[in-house]
């Protein structure tokens, strides 16, 4: 049967279009009114269809676009503007008295704790929505537990948005998971603390931090401590910053967060261990219960995660198959996974997460076979090293493309990562997991806490030689939107001709090789065009100027390595820059025949010159009246090294003088024409 006949992944697209509609073009009324309209059509013709020896195209019509209506619709009610009772609708800029439930706990920060919480309450009136809670550090004893209730007072603030292009959205990142404000408290603004009605996830959130209390109790070492939480229990947030870069860089990022391939050894060894349970009466269905249980057991535990919930998912799609000895394809699974969990949260599209995992399981599922039978040997151990090799590869090509557009970097030694580490996973995984139980009961030996100490070591230092070998690491990477979509067309064509090299394919694929040159060319004459840009960095002053494939940037300090540091790692990446080059400040910088002048805190005027622009940094003492009326500049920008009294006062005095005056700490970074 053909992967394009299936009628779960028509359905699956067309839900996915109704989504990315509702997406860019929300409009509640249609929506309503075209799901009632699509779902009474279809009942009408499924009446009519069963009447008829052949069927009409309306009936398939009428279904399709109750799909996309199911995807529109379910996802615009999940938007605060369309939720009467969601907070946002009743909040003001005033403090207001807020009733809040925890519901998950996050990574820290350097100064706050950070929590998701549900707003049940504004001044006593009953609300829904998610909101960021950050807690001062030092203002809080014990940190909070899941499904605890707040009553605090205070003002609910919005996320900020990047300040400089092309840097990560956290503000968007946060609203793919629902979240749209943030509150900044400290102890003396919460006013009562209670244990609210226990949730099954809020059960297992709480249950998660007892076994890392106990885990930061036996005699594991805190990286070796980390990585266990990662692989067991989906707890990332104590991973070195480092540590975790090492991983990214080696290509094996992958085994830190709980995935399929987790799931999937836990899916054999819990299959394993409950083998006996097939000897009772009616043991296939118990053992298949049982297993779908602890397996949701455990994707609460790491707290479903998309790519736990789609793992999961399609175990529990399997297991419900063998129930009733039905045949199952690995393809329509994947999508009737993709499917279900899109209906239940939309937003899970717009997760990286998400994306990656799916893609990476449906290549492994169409490239795999290709390469293994390319690679198919006599010898066990070849074949067994090979497979790896193949899943591996397999996956690595369907992810490609997006960890370019969102990460700009590629592991040149995955595979030799992959190969190495892999096979060892399944014992890292079962010496986990009993690590977790016998340290849960208290009763974990030190010899067995030693030797798994050896083995993460062992794994953290292979790790770490890939990660030095820095020539293998490709980074600044640019690939845009376009190559994104050229990319896929491409390997899809590629792959097509693997499957059956023909005429029509062969053609297909030339001009897939066209179109990616195609795009590849547009972009670099869309990215070449000159840009003169005044960044945002709290206490200093950064021009970025670019010609071309040339980008230099003019900073008034000494910082060693700023090349590394936000705002410029990721803007350098963005805008396809080949050569980079640092020079001091100018006085006055000249860009499309207009002067530009730097005024820092000696404050010395030019002599006679017409100024276009007047950039004010470290907080010169002036009087800009005078400066005004004696240059006549056309406007006035302060970056973030002026002291903010100094801002108030000159935003007053371009005020009076009807001069336009950016604040890059306020309005984010400023584009000179």
């Amino acid at each position: 049967m053909k992967f394009i006949n299936f009628t779960v992944v028509k359905f699956s697209i067309f839900l996915v279009l109704g989504i990315l509609t509702s997406h860019f073009l929300p409009i509640a009324t249609l929506t309503f009114i075209f799901l009632l309209v699509f779902l009474f059509a279809v009942f009408i013709l499924w009446i009519w269809a069963r009447k008829q020896l052949f069927q009409m195209v309306y009936f398939g019509i009428a279904t399709y676009l109750c799909f996309f209506a199911i995807g529109y619709f379910s996802y615009q009610i999940r938007l605060p503007q369309f939720q009467p009772n969601h907070y946002s609708q009743i909040i003001s800029e005033d403090a207001a008295l807020l009733q809040l439930k925890i519901i998950q706990s996050l990574k820290p920060d350097k100064y706050n704790l950070k929590y998701f919480a549900e707003v049940k309450a504004v001044n006593g009136k009953q609300t829904t929505g998610k909101i960021l809670l950050n807690v001062l550090k030092d203002s809080l004893i014990k940190p909070f537990s899941s499904d605890e209730i707040l009553l605090i007072y205070s003002t609910i603030s919005e996320i900020p948005k990047p300040l400089n292009p092309h840097q990560f959205d956290y503000s968007k990142y946060m609203k793919s998971l629902g979240v749209y404000n943030q509150l900044r408290i400290s102890e003396k603004d919460i006013l009562k603390i209670q244990k609210g009605k226990r949730t099954l996830l809020g059960v297992a959130q709480n249950f998660r931090a007892s076994i890392v209390e106990k885990l930061q109790k036996t005699k594991l070492k805190t990286n070796e401590r980390a990585i266990i939480q990662a692989l067991v229990l989906g707890e990332k947030r104590d991973i070195n910053k480092n540590l975790y870069n090492e991983y990214a860089a080696a290509g094996a990022v992958h085994i830190l967060a709980v995935s399929g391939l987790h799931v999937g050894i836990l899916y054999f060894i819990l299959a394993f261990i409950l083998k006996p349970f097939k000897l009772l009466k009616y043991g296939n269905y118990l053992h298949a219960i049982l297993i779908v249980l602890l397996l949701w057991g455990f994707a609460m535990l790491s707290g479903l995660s998309p790519s736990v919930s789609r793992a999961v998912t399609m175990f529990s799609f399997f297991a419900v198959a063998k129930i009733f000895n039905r045949e199952t394809n690995t393809l329509n699974t994947l999508f009737l996974s993709f499917l279900v969990l899109l209906i239940i949260n939309p937003m899970w599209l717009f997760q990286v997460g998400f994306q990656l995992s799916y893609l990476a399981v449906f290549f492994i599922v169409w490239l795999q076979p290709i390469f293994y039978n390319a690679g198919y040997s006599k010898y066990r151990i070849v074949r067994k090293a090979w497979t790896i090799l193949a899943v591996t590869l397999s996956a690595q090509i369907g992810v490609l493309p997006l960890t370019l557009y969102y990460f700009h970097q590629f592991p040149g030694l995955f595979l030799l990562t992959n190969i190495v580490v892999l096979p060892f996973l399944t014992l890292l995984m079962c010496g986990g997991i009993l690590i977790v139980i016998l340290s849960t009961i208290e009763i974990l030996p030190d010899w067995l806490t030693e030797i798994y100490n050896y083995m993460i070591e062992g794994l953290n230092g292979f790790v770490h030689w890939i990660a030095v070998q820095e020539d293998f690491l490709f980074t600044d990477i640019h690939f845009s939107t376009l190559k994104v979509v050229g990319a896929y067309l491409l390997i899809l064509a590629l792959a097509l001709l693997l499957k059956k090299i023909c005429y029509r394919r062969i053609l297909f694929s030339l001009m897939m090789i066209a179109a990616f040159i195609a795009i590849y060319i547009y972009d670099e004459f869309e990215t070449s065009p000159s840009q003169l840009i005044i960044f945002q960095k709290s206490k200093q002053t950064l021009i970025g100027y670019k010609n071309g494939k040339y980008f230099t940037i003019f900073r008034n300090d000494s910082v060693e390595n700023i090349s590394e540091n936000p705002p410029l790692k990721s803007f350098k990446s963005s805008i396809n820059v080949a050569n980079y080059s640092e020079k001091t400040l100018p006085e006055i910088f000249q860009y499309n025949d207009n002067n530009i002048l730097i005024l820092d805190s000696l404050g010395i005027l030019p002599k006679r010159k017409k100024i276009h622009t007047v950039l004010l940094t470290n907080s010169p003492k002036i009087n800009l009246n005078r400066l005004i009326d004696s240059l006549k500049p056309k406007q006035i920008v302060a970056d973030g090294s002026n002291y903010f009294s100094y801002i108030k006062r000159w935003e007053k005095s371009c005020k009076l003088k009807k001069l336009p005056f950016s604040y890059t700490a306020k309005q984010g970074a400023f584009p000179i024409e």
